[in-house]
């Protein structure tokens, strides 16, 4: 998909557009872990729903917002419909999000930080 690019590197309302409507989507901790198992490789919807604690209905509901907005696609693999993300740019920018809060939630804090964030 290409999108415009605005005057001095500003984004246009489209490509604004676009990136909100993902990161709507992946405001959802559901859509959010489905995506975070999916950057590790392909599933088919009984192992994500395994892997994320929900049920097959939800986990493909889940699934089919993702599709809409591209953030993830599907390919028959014999009888079985295997999910995984399309997009490098996706996976990149979640498991970097993840990663840091994973690594901030295991960190000693440092005195008078009660949040883990430092200044």
């Amino acid at each position: 998909m290409a999108l415009a690019v605005a005057n001095r590197g500003e984004p246009t309302a489209e490509v604004l557009e676009v990136a909100a409507a993902a990161f709507g989507l992946l405001g959802s901790p559901a859509r959010l872990h489905i995506v975070w198992v999916l950057t590790e490789g392909e599933c088919d919807v009984s192992t994500l729903a395994e892997r994320v604690g929900g049920t097959l209905p939800q986990v493909s509901q889940h699934l089919a917002k993702l599709k809409l907005v591209g953030l993830v696609r599907s390919r028959r693999e014999g009888r079985r419909q295997v999910y995984l993300v399309d997009d490098a740019d996706v996976v990149e920018v979640v498991r970097f999000m993840i990663n840091r809060l994973m690594a901030r939630s295991s960190a000693p804090e440092a005195p008078g930080d009660v949040h883990g964030r430092g200044a």
